[in-house]
């Protein structure tokens, strides 16, 4: 079971309050978790990845055991310990400002 932590606003949005635990057929990558999220979840459509290209938005950042992987290949398997659940898939809303 994948565990994705969400930042507080799309937890809102998905009516959840802690982490998101999700099953996904393998292959497990960043492409299909999103998609298996978006599947549980249809109102976070839209509001991680752009509707038509599916491309990552601006101001999201992906973390997998501490590592940011938002450039990351999409299709690329991610790390054993996010498969396992030992560690969460984080979706990271960017901070700016100035």
């Amino acid at each position: 079971m994948l565990r994705v932590h969400l930042p507080f606003h799309l937890r809102g949005l998905a009516g959840v309050t802690g982490e998101v635990e999700l099953d996904v057929a393998e292959p497990i990558t960043q492409r299909t978790l999103l998609t298996a999220l978006e599947a549980k979840f249809p109102q976070l459509k839209g509001t991680i990845r752009e509707h038509g290209t599916q491309r990552r938005r601006a101001f999201i950042r992906f973390f997998a055991c501490q590592q940011d992987v938002s450039n990351e290949d999409p299709d690329a398997p991610l790390p054993a310990a996010v498969i396992a659940g030992e560690e969460p898939y984080m979706v990271i809303g960017a901070l700016s400002g100035g």
